[in-house]
């Protein structure tokens, strides 16, 4: 008889080429060998080549997805995507205290820099839900609409991350693999009163969609089965890095390609 495994829950959107969203969230979390449930609050037909369309769930479903699951499953660790309108950050906010380990993937901006979120549902995340959250994990682009700030090279990461752990007393770790040009990778984690740089290998590969949404996946994951946030930190950016490196030479779609999250390459 195998033991229970520990449950983490999902908040975010649905992406229908799975290389994003919980789809990816689902893969990500069966490969860290805990049992994932799911809250859609958006639904996109997506592929490699991006999002076509989008339908917004309404707030009273995803209020009810988050009641069905969290009375009959709570989970041990929770992690959010995209929340797209304030009043959905602000729900889940509301909800924290039966969310443990919350972890904020802050989907601001789409892959191309677009927007996602207006300046109500940003002002959302700072002033009620990251101040709740384990750790907050935004890349450079969606750091910088938190900060109010350019986020464009290492200090700029820096200065982020330190002023927002901070400003809403939650750890932050702001990725730089979307940034660009072909310098090291470099992510940066601040809790407020530490700061440290995390250099990491940058794999050339067209295939790198949903890597936030499995690194933010991958941390709950660990965070579930009792890891300390450094620990956590550390085992997932190396557990994403394999999963890149596994699809850098898969031909999945004419756009960005998902990665491995299963090892199977």
């Amino acid at each position: 008889m195998t033991a229970t495994p520990k449950t983490v829950m999902t908040i975010g959107g649905s992406d229908s080429g799975a290389g994003a969203g919980i789809q990816a969230d689902l893969k990500t979390l069966s490969a860290h060998g805990v049992f994932a449930t799911t809250v859609i609050t958006t639904v996109t037909a997506q592929n490699t080549r991006g999002v076509a369309r989008a339908e917004e769930v309404p707030v009273e479903m995803i209020s009810a997805q988050l009641e069905a699951v969290a009375t009959d499953l709570p989970p041990d660790a929770t992690k959010t995507g995209l929340l797209g309108r304030a009043e959905v950050v602000r729900l889940v906010a509301d909800q924290a205290a039966r969310l443990p380990n919350l972890v904020i993937d802050p989907v601001l901006v789409d892959r191309n820099g677009r927007a996602l979120a207006d300046r109500s549902t940003v002002a959302a995340y700072r002033e009620s839900l990251i101040s709740a959250a384990r750790l907050a994990t935004p890349n450079h682009r969606e750091a910088a609409l938190l900060a109010g700030r350019p986020v464009e090279n290492e200090r700029d990461q820096r200065a982020a991350a330190e002023y927002l752990a901070r400003t809403t007393r939650t750890p932050f770790l702001v990725t730089g693999g979307r940034m660009a040009g072909d310098k090291p990778l470099l992510d940066v984690f601040s809790d407020g009163i530490r700061t440290h740089t995390l250099p990491g290998r940058r794999v050339r590969s067209q295939n790198v969609h949903g890597t936030g949404d499995a690194l933010s996946a991958s941390i709950a994951a660990r965070l579930a089965t009792g890891a300390d946030l450094i620990v956590a930190i550390a085992d997932a950016r190396a557990w994403v890095s394999r999963a890149i490196t596994g699809a850098a030479g898969w031909d999945l779609g004419r756009g960005e390609g998902p990665i491995d999250h299963f090892g199977w390459t």
